[in-house]
Protein backbone atom coordinates (compact mmCIF):
# COMPACT_ATOMS: atom_id res chain seq x y z
CA UNK A 1 0.00 0.00 0.00
CA UNK A 2 1.85 3.59 -0.99
CA UNK A 3 0.11 5.22 2.62
CA UNK A 4 3.12 4.56 5.10
CA UNK A 5 0.30 4.55 7.93
CA UNK A 6 -0.97 1.58 6.29
CA UNK A 7 0.55 -2.21 6.22
CA UNK A 8 -0.70 -5.35 4.19
CA UNK A 9 -0.05 -8.43 6.20
CA UNK A 10 -0.72 -11.89 5.86
CA UNK A 11 -0.78 -14.85 8.56
CA UNK A 12 -0.28 -18.30 7.32
CA UNK A 13 -2.00 -20.62 9.18
CA UNK A 14 -0.27 -23.90 8.05
CA UNK A 15 0.46 -27.79 8.57
CA UNK A 16 3.19 -28.88 9.99
CA UNK A 17 4.55 -32.62 9.24
CA UNK A 18 7.52 -34.54 10.63
CA UNK A 19 9.42 -33.72 7.30
CA UNK A 20 11.85 -30.03 7.71
CA UNK A 21 12.23 -29.72 3.95
CA UNK A 22 8.27 -30.63 3.61
CA UNK A 23 7.16 -27.63 6.09
CA UNK A 24 9.53 -25.27 4.40
CA UNK A 25 8.31 -25.86 1.01
CA UNK A 26 4.97 -25.35 2.32
CA UNK A 27 5.29 -22.25 3.89
CA UNK A 28 7.48 -20.94 0.84
CA UNK A 29 4.38 -21.75 -1.30
CA UNK A 30 2.56 -20.30 0.61
CA UNK A 31 4.33 -16.88 1.41
CA UNK A 32 4.62 -16.73 -2.31
CA UNK A 33 0.65 -17.53 -3.07
CA UNK A 34 -0.09 -14.75 -1.00
CA UNK A 35 1.99 -12.38 -2.83
CA UNK A 36 0.24 -13.19 -5.50
CA UNK A 37 -3.46 -12.91 -4.18
CA UNK A 38 -2.28 -9.19 -3.11
CA UNK A 39 0.78 -7.79 -4.84
CA UNK A 40 0.78 -5.07 -2.19
CA UNK A 41 1.64 -7.92 0.45
CA UNK A 42 4.46 -5.92 2.76
CA UNK A 43 4.61 -8.16 5.57
CA UNK A 44 4.74 -12.68 6.05
CA UNK A 45 3.87 -13.84 9.27
CA UNK A 46 4.65 -17.75 10.06
CA UNK A 47 3.28 -20.04 12.99
CA UNK A 48 5.79 -20.69 15.79
CA UNK A 49 7.57 -24.15 15.20
CA UNK A 50 6.58 -24.07 11.20
CA UNK A 51 9.27 -26.49 10.31
CA UNK A 52 8.82 -29.39 12.45
CA UNK A 53 6.88 -30.87 15.36
CA UNK A 54 6.69 -29.28 18.25
CA UNK A 55 7.56 -31.74 20.69
CA UNK A 56 10.47 -31.74 23.79
CA UNK A 57 11.70 -35.39 21.94
CA UNK A 58 12.00 -33.44 18.45
CA UNK A 59 13.69 -30.06 19.73
CA UNK A 60 16.98 -31.50 19.71
CA UNK A 61 16.45 -33.67 16.79
CA UNK A 62 15.11 -30.42 14.20
CA UNK A 63 17.30 -27.62 15.55
CA UNK A 64 19.54 -25.45 13.49
CA UNK A 65 21.93 -22.77 13.35
CA UNK A 66 20.57 -19.31 12.70
CA UNK A 67 21.44 -17.50 10.49
CA UNK A 68 23.38 -20.30 8.60
CA UNK A 69 20.66 -22.80 8.71
CA UNK A 70 18.55 -24.26 5.75
CA UNK A 71 15.33 -23.30 7.01
CA UNK A 72 17.27 -19.55 7.12
CA UNK A 73 18.67 -19.17 4.16
CA UNK A 74 15.10 -19.86 2.59
CA UNK A 75 13.47 -17.01 4.41
CA UNK A 76 16.34 -14.74 3.27
CA UNK A 77 16.05 -16.00 0.01
CA UNK A 78 12.29 -15.29 -0.31
CA UNK A 79 12.30 -12.39 1.07
CA UNK A 80 14.33 -10.43 -0.95
CA UNK A 81 13.20 -12.44 -4.02
CA UNK A 82 9.58 -11.08 -3.57
CA UNK A 83 10.52 -8.12 -1.62
CA UNK A 84 8.61 -8.41 1.47
CA UNK A 85 9.37 -8.81 5.27
CA UNK A 86 9.06 -11.76 6.69
CA UNK A 87 8.44 -12.86 10.39
CA UNK A 88 9.69 -16.61 10.73
CA UNK A 89 7.56 -18.17 13.25
CA UNK A 90 9.67 -20.00 15.40
CA UNK A 91 12.12 -22.56 14.90
CA UNK A 92 14.63 -24.50 17.28
CA UNK A 93 18.05 -22.71 17.02
CA UNK A 94 21.00 -24.62 18.48
CA UNK A 95 23.57 -22.28 19.98
CA UNK A 96 25.31 -25.06 21.27
CA UNK A 97 24.96 -28.82 21.45
CA UNK A 98 23.40 -28.54 24.77
CA UNK A 99 21.63 -24.94 24.48
CA UNK A 100 18.59 -24.62 22.00
CA UNK A 101 16.32 -21.56 22.02
CA UNK A 102 12.77 -21.43 20.69
CA UNK A 103 13.54 -18.87 18.42
CA UNK A 104 11.71 -15.73 15.74
CA UNK A 105 13.96 -14.33 12.97
CA UNK A 106 12.59 -11.35 11.43
CA UNK A 107 13.92 -10.50 7.34
CA UNK A 108 14.04 -7.48 5.41
CA UNK A 109 12.64 -7.04 1.82
CA UNK A 110 17.21 -7.32 1.24
CA UNK A 111 17.33 -10.69 2.82
CA UNK A 112 18.52 -9.28 5.88
CA UNK A 113 18.22 -10.80 9.59
CA UNK A 114 16.87 -7.91 11.20
CA UNK A 115 15.48 -9.63 14.08
CA UNK A 116 16.18 -12.81 16.02
CA UNK A 117 13.55 -13.47 18.94
CA UNK A 118 14.20 -16.28 21.81
CA UNK A 119 11.25 -17.14 23.58
CA UNK A 120 11.51 -15.04 26.72
CA UNK A 121 8.83 -17.16 28.98
CA UNK A 122 8.98 -20.78 28.03
CA UNK A 123 5.96 -22.35 28.08
CA UNK A 124 4.89 -24.85 31.15
CA UNK A 125 1.38 -26.09 32.23
CA UNK A 126 0.57 -28.48 34.43
CA UNK A 127 -3.65 -28.47 34.34
CA UNK A 128 -5.93 -30.42 36.14
CA UNK A 129 -7.57 -33.85 34.95
CA UNK A 130 -10.85 -32.14 35.06
CA UNK A 131 -10.27 -29.45 33.18
CA UNK A 132 -10.48 -31.00 29.42
CA UNK A 133 -9.02 -33.82 30.46
CA UNK A 134 -5.44 -32.21 31.61
CA UNK A 135 -2.19 -31.26 29.89
CA UNK A 136 1.34 -31.24 30.77
CA UNK A 137 4.27 -29.40 29.01
CA UNK A 138 7.21 -27.78 29.71
CA UNK A 139 9.43 -26.34 26.88
CA UNK A 140 12.31 -25.73 29.80
CA UNK A 141 13.10 -29.63 29.86
CA UNK A 142 14.80 -29.22 27.05
CA UNK A 143 14.75 -25.19 25.89
CA UNK A 144 16.99 -22.12 27.10
CA UNK A 145 15.03 -18.70 27.82
CA UNK A 146 15.79 -15.96 26.22
CA UNK A 147 16.61 -12.67 28.00
CA UNK A 148 16.09 -9.94 25.08
CA UNK A 149 13.17 -7.76 24.11
CA UNK A 150 13.05 -7.61 20.28
CA UNK A 151 11.84 -4.72 18.35
CA UNK A 152 12.21 -4.70 14.49
CA UNK A 153 11.53 -1.63 12.09
CA UNK A 154 8.54 -2.88 9.29
CA UNK A 155 7.93 -0.11 6.91
CA UNK A 156 8.82 2.67 9.08
CA UNK A 157 6.51 1.41 12.25
CA UNK A 158 7.89 -0.53 15.35
CA UNK A 159 7.06 -3.94 16.15
CA UNK A 160 7.35 -5.85 19.21
CA UNK A 161 7.80 -9.61 19.08
CA UNK A 162 7.05 -12.62 21.27
CA UNK A 163 6.38 -16.19 20.80
CA UNK A 164 3.03 -17.65 21.98
CA UNK A 165 3.42 -17.68 25.82
CA UNK A 166 5.29 -14.73 25.87
CA UNK A 167 1.98 -12.89 25.22
CA UNK A 168 0.23 -13.60 28.98
CA UNK A 169 2.66 -11.67 30.46
CA UNK A 170 1.00 -7.45 30.74
CA UNK A 171 4.69 -6.70 31.57
CA UNK A 172 6.18 -7.61 28.78
CA UNK A 173 3.46 -6.25 26.43
CA UNK A 174 3.71 -2.89 28.26
CA UNK A 175 7.91 -2.82 28.10
CA UNK A 176 7.32 -2.80 24.38
CA UNK A 177 4.51 0.03 24.22
CA UNK A 178 7.21 2.14 26.52
CA UNK A 179 9.73 1.51 24.03
CA UNK A 180 7.21 3.19 21.21
CA UNK A 181 5.63 0.08 19.38
CA UNK A 182 2.68 0.31 17.74
CA UNK A 183 2.17 -3.72 16.97
CA UNK A 184 3.04 -6.60 19.01
CA UNK A 185 3.21 -10.27 16.77
CA UNK A 186 3.47 -13.40 18.69
CA UNK A 187 3.84 -16.43 16.48
CA UNK A 188 1.87 -18.88 18.89
CA UNK A 189 1.30 -22.64 19.14
CA UNK A 190 -1.73 -21.88 21.40
CA UNK A 191 -2.48 -25.67 23.60
CA UNK A 192 -5.97 -26.06 22.29
CA UNK A 193 -6.77 -27.27 25.78
CA UNK A 194 -6.19 -23.58 26.65
CA UNK A 195 -7.35 -21.73 23.58
CA UNK A 196 -11.25 -21.46 24.01
CA UNK A 197 -10.75 -19.82 27.52
CA UNK A 198 -7.92 -17.48 26.50
CA UNK A 199 -6.60 -17.28 23.13
CA UNK A 200 -9.15 -14.17 22.30
CA UNK A 201 -9.17 -13.47 25.64
CA UNK A 202 -5.20 -12.54 25.90
CA UNK A 203 -4.92 -10.83 22.21
CA UNK A 204 -7.70 -8.72 23.25
CA UNK A 205 -6.58 -7.71 26.78
CA UNK A 206 -2.99 -6.77 25.24
CA UNK A 207 -4.14 -5.01 22.43
CA UNK A 208 -6.53 -3.17 24.87
CA UNK A 209 -4.24 -2.46 27.58
CA UNK A 210 -1.40 -1.23 25.81
CA UNK A 211 -3.90 0.56 22.43
CA UNK A 212 -1.62 -1.08 19.84
CA UNK A 213 -2.25 -4.04 16.73
CA UNK A 214 -1.86 -7.62 17.80
CA UNK A 215 -1.52 -10.39 15.38
CA UNK A 216 -1.00 -13.93 16.41
CA UNK A 217 -0.07 -16.66 13.92
CA UNK A 218 -0.95 -20.53 14.78
CA UNK A 219 -0.15 -23.95 12.84
CA UNK A 220 -3.69 -25.23 11.26
CA UNK A 221 -4.90 -27.85 13.34
CA UNK A 222 -3.92 -31.46 13.66
CA UNK A 223 -5.96 -33.76 16.06
CA UNK A 224 -3.28 -36.43 14.99
CA UNK A 225 -0.27 -34.93 16.44
CA UNK A 226 1.17 -35.76 19.96
CA UNK A 227 0.66 -31.85 20.64
CA UNK A 228 -2.70 -30.54 18.78
CA UNK A 229 -2.31 -26.68 18.39
CA UNK A 230 -6.03 -24.34 18.54
CA UNK A 231 -5.61 -22.67 14.75
CA UNK A 232 -7.65 -19.33 14.82
CA UNK A 233 -4.73 -17.35 14.07
CA UNK A 234 -5.72 -13.77 14.53
CA UNK A 235 -5.68 -9.71 14.36
CA UNK A 236 -7.07 -7.38 17.08
CA UNK A 237 -7.30 -3.89 16.50
CA UNK A 238 -6.11 -1.18 19.27
CA UNK A 239 -10.01 -0.66 21.03
CA UNK A 240 -9.65 -4.16 21.33
CA UNK A 241 -11.85 -5.80 18.52
CA UNK A 242 -11.18 -8.93 16.40
CA UNK A 243 -10.16 -7.36 13.15
CA UNK A 244 -9.77 -10.91 11.51
CA UNK A 245 -9.51 -14.57 12.57
CA UNK A 246 -9.05 -17.82 10.94
CA UNK A 247 -10.67 -21.10 11.44
CA UNK A 248 -8.40 -24.64 12.66
CA UNK A 249 -7.18 -25.46 9.31
CA UNK A 250 -5.09 -24.33 6.93
CA UNK A 251 -5.63 -20.84 6.12
CA UNK A 252 -4.24 -17.89 4.90
CA UNK A 253 -5.16 -14.63 6.11
CA UNK A 254 -4.34 -11.13 4.10
CA UNK A 255 -5.86 -7.40 5.56
CA UNK A 256 -4.46 -4.18 5.96
CA UNK A 257 -3.51 -2.92 9.36
CA UNK A 258 -4.54 1.26 9.80
CA UNK A 259 -1.65 2.57 12.21
CA UNK A 260 -3.94 5.70 12.03
CA UNK A 261 -6.19 3.63 14.11
CA UNK A 262 -3.48 3.65 16.89
CA UNK A 263 -3.06 7.02 17.19
CA UNK A 264 -6.90 7.79 17.03
CA UNK A 265 -7.35 5.39 20.02
CA UNK A 266 -4.53 6.60 22.31
CA UNK A 267 -6.07 10.41 21.24
CA UNK A 268 -9.27 9.72 22.43
CA UNK A 269 -8.34 7.62 25.46
CA UNK A 270 -5.27 8.61 26.63
CA UNK A 271 -4.29 6.39 29.20
CA UNK A 272 -0.90 6.33 28.99
CA UNK A 273 -0.27 9.98 30.29
CA UNK A 274 -2.98 9.19 32.77
CA UNK A 275 -0.77 6.24 34.48
CA UNK A 276 0.39 7.10 38.02
CA UNK A 277 3.85 6.57 37.64
CA UNK A 278 4.83 8.18 41.24
CA UNK A 279 2.77 5.43 42.39
CA UNK A 280 3.58 2.33 39.95
CA UNK A 281 5.62 1.74 36.92
CA UNK A 282 6.77 -1.06 34.53
CA UNK A 283 10.39 -0.48 34.23
CA UNK A 284 12.70 -2.25 31.56
CA UNK A 285 15.69 -3.77 33.65
CA UNK A 286 17.62 -4.91 30.80
CA UNK A 287 18.40 -2.63 28.28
Amino acid sequence: MSDSKKLTIALLQLPVCNDVATNVDNAVKAITEAKLKNPNLQLAVLPEGFNAPYAIEYFSKYAEKIPEGQTCQVLSQLAYSLKIYIIGGSIIERVEPDKLYNTCTVWSPSGKLIGRHRKIHLFHIDIDVENDGGAYFNEGLALTAGNDLTVVDIAGHKVGIGICHDKRFEELARAYRNLGCEMLIYPSAFCICQGPMHWELLQRARASDNQLFVATCSPARDNKSGYVAYGHSMIVDPWGRVQREAGATRQLIIDDIDFNMVDAVRRQIPIFPQRRTDIYNTQLIKQ
